[in-house]
């Protein structure tokens, strides 16, 4: 008796991460500010820029989006792994809702920040002449262990899912 009380209130626990979820939708409304912001002063700023700082603003803008569908993928993805499945009936569905797993998630996140790390290297080369070059070794070094850590965790997962896989 005692047991299932435990595995009960330990299984119901699980609804403590749903507030978790909901305010990354505060950091997606925080995003999308910034991303407006920085929509704007492309706007004002678009004559009188060089095509330099247009191009790094654009790559700040992508930047955003790509930070905002990781929240999106991680908060509806999390809460459907973790919680409770989403009733998207009669809605628009995303199509990848329900068919990402724990470890799908982990190497789609980390597929995302290679492409955000890309983006901050590339903002950092187009401004090289700036940037000292021990600190550009740095930010190189970085980005390779981040693109490193996604393969590895893309063949971790091969081999550790591979028999289940082939079950199916």
């Amino acid at each position: 008796m005692l047991e299932r009380q435990i595995e009960t209130l330990l299984f119901a626990s699980r609804w403590l991460l749903a507030p978790l979820y909901l305010g990354l939708s505060l950091a997606l409304i925080a995003l999308g500010m910034k991303f407006f912001q920085e929509a704007y002063h492309v706007l004002v700023h678009v004559l009188g820029a060089s095509e330099a700082d247009l191009v790094l603003t654009v790559l700040s803008m992508i930047d955003i989006v790509l930070v905002g569908s990781l929240i999106v993928m991680v908060m509806f993805s999390g809460y459907e792994n973790f919680v409770s499945r989403i009733d998207a009936a009669g809605t628009d569905s995303l199509g990848w809702l329900g068919r990402l797993d724990a470890g799908t998630l982990k190497l789609k996140v980390a597929a995302s920040i290679v492409a955000i790390s890309s983006i901050h290297l590339l903002r950092i080369f187009m401004d090289a002449q700036k940037v000292q070059n021990d600190k550009i070794m740095w930010y190189v070094l970085l980005h390779l262990t981040f693109v490193v850590s996604a393969v590895l965790l893309g063949v971790l997962d091969r081999i550790a899912f591979a028999a289940h896989r082939d079950h199916k």
